[in-house]
């Protein structure tokens, strides 16, 4: 099992960058889901005995890598939730795609229907039976010689929201062959990010900025290194 790799932690909260291929939540498979390795970690660094409480906040989808919150109390869990539906949580992702995108920064309003079967979404140009409106905007970072780096703000959080919608504009993600890239990742991972978020803290009340580190790959390594050179 890879070590945690925490961002923030304190009584309420605790924040952690999770590597692509990591469960969240358990599901069907089995496999040990992150959640899991952060209820030990707390119980071992606090000497905690009994069961540890531990909330998900929000999920990203398993070969996606990036920040995902959880909550360490029921209140803050709570609060949290409260946060997210009253859209308060500003989140920021990096997404690499091959396909030049049609302008350097646009806006994407798609209307999106699961597939339960097939755990795959659609988009809709217009409302379709069962769909959720899904709004996202997106603006190019920087290009190497065969991808570009897109920063994507959704304003929605819908199932495979991001995925789907850059795949609608001509730009799938790449490694996410589900959505119609031409190739795997050889670790199944896809090139999708959760880079940052923005929140005020449900308990103390000050602003929480944090950011995570790409994953320790060749691309990734040179979107990273290449964007802190120009700063």
């Amino acid at each position: 099992m890879q070590p945690l790799k925490v961002l923030f932690e304190d009584n309420h909260l605790i924040v952690v960058n999770k590597y692509p291929g990591q469960l969240v939540q358990g599901d069907k498979t089995g496999d040990a889901p992150l959640g899991d390795q952060i209820k030990e970690y707390i119980k071992v660094k606090y000497n905690k005995p009994g069961e540890v409480f531990l909330g998900v906040v929000h999920r990203i989808d398993r070969p996606v890598s990036g920040l995902v919150i959880f909550a360490r109390t029921s209140k803050a869990l709570a609060r949290m939730n409260e946060l997210f539906r009253e859209k308060k949580v500003q989140k920021t992702y990096w997404a690499v795609v091959k396909n030049k995108p049609p302008d350097e920064n646009g806006t994407l309003i798609h209307f999106l229907k699961k597939d339960e079967a097939k755990n795959k979404s659609k988009a809709y140009e217009n409302e379709v039976k069962g769909s959720l409106r899904s709004w996202l905007d997106y603006k190019v970072l920087g290009k190497s010689d065969n991808y570009y780096l897109l920063e994507i703000n959704p304003h929605t959080g819908r199932h495979h929201q991001i995925r789907v919608q850059l795949a609608s504009m001509g730009c799938p993600i790449k490694g996410d062959i589900k959505y119609g890239f031409d190739r795997t990742n050889e670790d199944g991972s896809i090139h999708l990010h959760a880079r940052s978020v923005q929140f005020i803290h449900p308990v103390k009340g000050e602003m929480i900025q944090l950011t995570a580190p790409a994953p320790q790959e060749v691309i990734w390594n040179f979107f990273e290194s290449n964007l802190s050179l120009e700063k």
